[in-house]
């Protein structure tokens, strides 16, 4: 299992590529909700989302530097290998699937990296990438059952921990999103050595509910093949195995988030903090923003951290959340 030991060692291996991304807060926000929010703003990381320190780590982490390696993603962490491949001079191949969002197919072809499509619906991605890895010998960087990949995206963690005292924040809650669990998994591993007792949950489509279900029941849970989502970043069929039970152990519980709550989020992120986020990497902040309702209890005068970990949204996607109505 990875641990803290681990995260920092990916961050001193990765601190002189990777952004350190704000925590922001908005006053005229925190009026409207009686309490102070805190937004991890990853989409101002390189690629335009968290995936960028995973992806980072596990090849800076490989030992034969001129090995070609392979990915399948929707997105985030296809663009993310294709940089850091080209930054380092690897091959890259990745597998992505044909409804992906047209920014992030352009965004990983522009990094130079062959990207091979195929239907999620249909199709295995982890079948192809087992396929075209054994056929040309690449390393396969799997987007979040991987240690390098968890302990890379785990560095967030420590950045958190870091501005929290610098702004001195003292934070009740912290609302991240999830898919395979990756950033998730390594973030809380990294907060809870610092504020071992700070409650964190993750957050899900509704119709992707898996974490939130595992939790709920102790064993593993998985998503109807027929469930469909605008989150096309966290559509996971099941918690990873390597990082279920770091989330077993770690996140106080899992929310279900509706697409319209998830393009609210993103209106609301644009119209009070000025950042553009997807709808998969704002559904932490969707669940930040009505935590009352979910959770039951006031957070009145009370600090609370919402990771948002990801901006690669199309034209037409974002044009439809600005167009939300009753958002905050």
């Amino acid at each position: 299992m990875v641990a803290y030991a681990d995260i920092q060692n990916a961050y001193d291996r990765i601190q002189h590529l990777i952004v350190k991304t704000p925590l922001l807060t908005s006053d005229r926000l925190n009026d409207k909700l009686g309490y102070r929010l805190f937004v991890k703003a990853e989409m101002l990381q390189r690629i335009g989302a968290f995936k960028f320190r995973g992806a980072c780590n596990a090849i800076l982490s490989m030992e034969d530097k001129e090995r070609p390696v392979i990915a399948y993603s929707s997105g985030n962490h296809a663009q993310a290998v294709a940089l850091v491949a080209r930054l380092t001079n690897h091959k890259a191949t990745i597998i992505m699937p044909e409804d992906a969002p047209d920014a992030k197919i352009e965004g990983t072809k522009s990094y130079g990296a062959e990207v091979v499509l195929y239907n999620r619906y249909t199709e295995s991605r982890e079948e192809i990438g087992q396929r075209l890895a054994a056929r040309s010998g690449a390393e396969l960087i799997k987007p979040y059952d991987d240690e390098r990949v968890i302990a890379g995206q785990g560095t967030i963690g420590i950045e958190i921990a870091e501005q929290i005292k610098e702004q001195s924040v003292n934070p009740a809650a912290l609302f991240c999103c999830a898919g395979g669990g990756g950033l998730i998994s390594g973030a809380a591993i990294a907060l809870h050595n610092s504020y071992p007792d700070l409650p964190i949950y993750g957050c899900e489509p509704e119709d992707f509910d898996d974490i939130a279900r595992s939790l709920a029941t102790g064993t593993k849970q998985s998503n109807a093949p027929e469930a469909r989502s605008i989150c096309d970043a966290i559509v996971t069929p099941c918690p990873g195995d390597l990082t279920w039970p770091i989330m077993k152990a770690h996140l106080a519980g899992g929310f279900g988030v509706s697409d319209d709550d998830a393009l609210k989020a993103i209106q609301t992120a644009w119209r009070y903090l000025k950042i553009v986020a997807e709808p998969g990497g704002a559904v932490g902040l969707a669940c930040a923003l009505s935590l009352e309702d979910r959770l039951g209890q006031s957070f009145q005068g009370k600090d609370v951290i919402a990771i948002t970990t990801g901006g690669n949204v199309d034209d037409e996607m974002f044009m439809r959340a600005l167009q939300q109505k009753d958002a905050l």
